[in-house]
Parts: C-alpha cells; sequence; structure tokens
C-alpha cells in the first residue's frame, strides 16, 4: 500500500500508515476522548484568537513517505492552515497525543510518534497522560530534535513556548477525570452488594 492509497481508504478503514502497511490503531476509550476534548476546547478558543485552527482525530498526515499518522490533536497558528481535504502534508505547529494504558499505544506515542513529527517538523509535540497525571511538551530544536520544554502534573501551565497566553488549567481536568472515575467506582461497589 502507498501512503496515496491509505490517504483514499474509506472512512470506516481504521488505522495509521507504516512502511507500506495499515497498522491498528488505538481504540480509545471514553477517558481518553474525555481528555482529548478538555484539550479542544481549551485550545480552540485560544488559537482562533491567533488566527488559527484546531482540529482532533483521524485527519491523515503524511509525516514522511512512508509513515502516516493521525494525531489526537492538531493545531495550526498565525493564518497557517492544512488542506480541508484529504492526506495533509503541511506539518501543525502542535500536536497533543493523549497516552493510552496499553503498553503498544504508549510506546507508538513516546517513542516512534516522538521521532516522526520531529522529522515532520511540527514545532511543538505535547503528550498528556490520564493515568501519570502528566503534561509534556517537547519543543524542536534546531537540531531537528525534541527537547523536553516542559513538564508538570498539577496547577495552571502557562509556559509553553511560542505559546504567549495559553493556559492550561491541569488540576481542572483532573477534577474531570476524578468525577468520571469516580462514577466508575460507585457503580463497580455497587455490583458487590
Amino acid at each position: 500500500m502507498t501512503i496515496e492509497e491509505w490517504a483514499n481508504l474509506d472512512e470506516d478503514v481504521g488505522g495509521e500508515f507504516v512502511d507500506g502497511y495499515l497498522e491498528e490503531e488505538e481504540m480509545p476509550s471514553f477517558l481518553h476522548g474525555l481528555v482529548n476534548g478538555w484539550l479542544t476546547e481549551n485550545l480552540r478558543k485560544w488559537a482562533r484568537r491567533r488566527g488559527g485552527f484546531v482540529a482532533s482525530s483521524d485527519a491523515k498526515y503524511a509525516v514522511s513517505p512512508t509513515r502516516g499518522r493521525k494525531p489526537d490533536l492538531a493545531v495550526y497558528l498565525d493564518g497557517r492552515k492544512p488542506t480541508a481535504e484529504g492526506l495533509i502534508r503541511e506539518p501543525p505547529d502542535l500536536v497533543f497525543e493523549v497516552v493510552s494504558h496499553n503498553p503498544r499505544d504508549a510506546r507508538r506515542d513516546r517513542i516512534h510518534k516522538l521521532q516522526e513529527y520531529a522529522t515532520f517538523g511540527i514545532k511543538l509535540y505535547g503528550l498528556i497522560d490520564p493515568a501519570l497525571r502528566s503534561l509534556e511538551v517537547f519543543e524542536l530544536g534546531a537540531d531537528g530534535r525534541y527537547v523536553r520544554a516542559v513538564g508538570a502534573s498539577e496547577g495552571c501551565v502557562s509556559n509553553i513556548p511560542g505559546c504567549g497566553v495559553l493556559l492550561l488549567d491541569l488540576d481542572e481536568l483532573w477534577r474531570e477525570v476524578d468525577d468520571l472515575l469516580a462514577t466508575e467506582r460507585d457503580s463497580t461497589a455497587g455490583d458487590d452488594s
């Protein structure tokens, strides 16, 4: 399969493109969707004020001739924008991945995509890990490698390079996650009687 064939697959066919093959992508949980939705909500208004655009999962990016990825969240700033339809070849300014609990998926986000997104030229790569309650942002250096620029697990993060007044309140996010998990614990506890 070529990257163009991958790009033209029916939208019901999931997966990312890796070295000529369709690689199974993660099956997002509700928790994954909650975190991604929170990020989208927080980044969209901020990006629009800067003439930017935010899109969540399922857009297809040609990160190299042999790799195609679908990041959880992509941000274009300052009037930059990708093609509206089809395979995207313009790197976003910022990409976020929500790290899943599955070791294979976490390895893909932390190792493979880290290298691929750097080669593609994405300036900032963010990882948010609900299990670790952590946010990390890597900044692309002049040498084409990412350097960890931000690491936080609580409070308001406002020091993301090149993002001006962007404020991400991690305490707010973790409260929402706790509300979801408490509901799950409560329903499981009721099953014991």
